[in-house]
C-alpha cells in the first residue's frame, strides 16, 4: 500500500501544502477566506491524490466542496474515486462539476474517458466531442486521443489516425498519442 512506503513523504507533502496557501489578507470577508480554504484544501487533496492516497484525497476534496463548491473540486474528486474504481460516482462529480462551470473541459473529457473504461463508447463521444470544444481547458489533445481509441476499437482506422493527429497538432510532444500514431500508421502501411 502506497501510504506505508509513503509516510514520511506524504506527512511532508500535507504539512509544506498546508502552510503554502497564503495567509487571509485584509478584506474580502467570508466569502473570499472559504474560497482560499476550498482552494487550500483542494490543492492538498491534489497532492494527495499525485502520490496515490485517493482515499485521503477523497476526504479534502469533500472538505473542499464543502468550504465552497467549485468545478475543479467535484472534477478532481471524481478522478480520485476514478482511481478506485468507482468510474459511477466519478461520472456523477463530472456532472456536478458541469453544472457549476459548463466551459470547463476537463470533467466532459474525464466522463468519455470513464465511459470507455465501462466499455459505453458511443456514449463517451459526445462528452469528448464538447471536450474538444470547451472554451477553458488545458489539455485538448487527451480529448482527442480518446476519440482515437474509441475510433481504433470500432476498426475506423483513418478517421483514429485523424483523431491522433489533432491530438499531436494541440501538444505535439504527448507520448500516448505519438505512440498510438506510429503504431497506428505501421498497421496501416504507411511509411513514416
Amino acid at each position: 500500500m502506497a501510504g506505508h512506503r509513503l509516510g514520511p513523504l506524504l506527512l511532508v507533502v500535507v504539512l509544506l501544502l498546508g502552510t503554502g496557501a497564503g495567509s487571509a489578507g485584509a478584506g474580502g470577508g467570508a466569502d473570499e477566506d472559504l474560497r482560499r480554504e476550498a482552494y487550500r484544501l483542494w490543492e492538498r487533496g491534489y497532492a494527495l491524490h499525485l502520490i496515490g492516497e485517493f482515499e485521503q484525497a477523497i476526504l479534502l476534496y469533500r472538505r473542499s466542496l464543502d468550504a465552497h463548491p467549485t468545478a475543479e473540486a467535484h472534477t478532481f474528486l471524481g478522478w480520485s474515486l476514478s482511481q478506485l474504481g468507482r468510474l459511477e460516482e466519478a461520472i456523477a462529480e463530472c456532472k456536478a462539476a458541469i453544472a457549476l462551470d459548463p466551459e470547463y473541459g476537463n470533467p466532459y473529457n474525464d466522463i468519455g474517458a470513464y465511459l470507455i473504461a465501462l466499455g459505453r463508447l458511443e456514449e463517451a463521444i459526445p462528452w469528448l466531442r464538447r471536450a474538444t470544444e470547451a472554451p477553458r481547458y488545458c489539455c485538448y489533445e487527451f480529448p482527442h486521443f480518446n476519440l482515437g481509441r474509441i475510433l481504433l476499437m470500432k476498426g475506423r482506422l483513418a478517421e483514429a489516425k485523424r483523431a491522433f493527429e489533432r491530438a499531436l497538432s494541440h501538444n505535439p510532444n504527448y507520448l500516448p498519442a505519438r505512440l498510438a500514431l506510429d503504431a497506428l500508421r505501421e498497421l496501416m502501411g504507411e511509411t513514416l
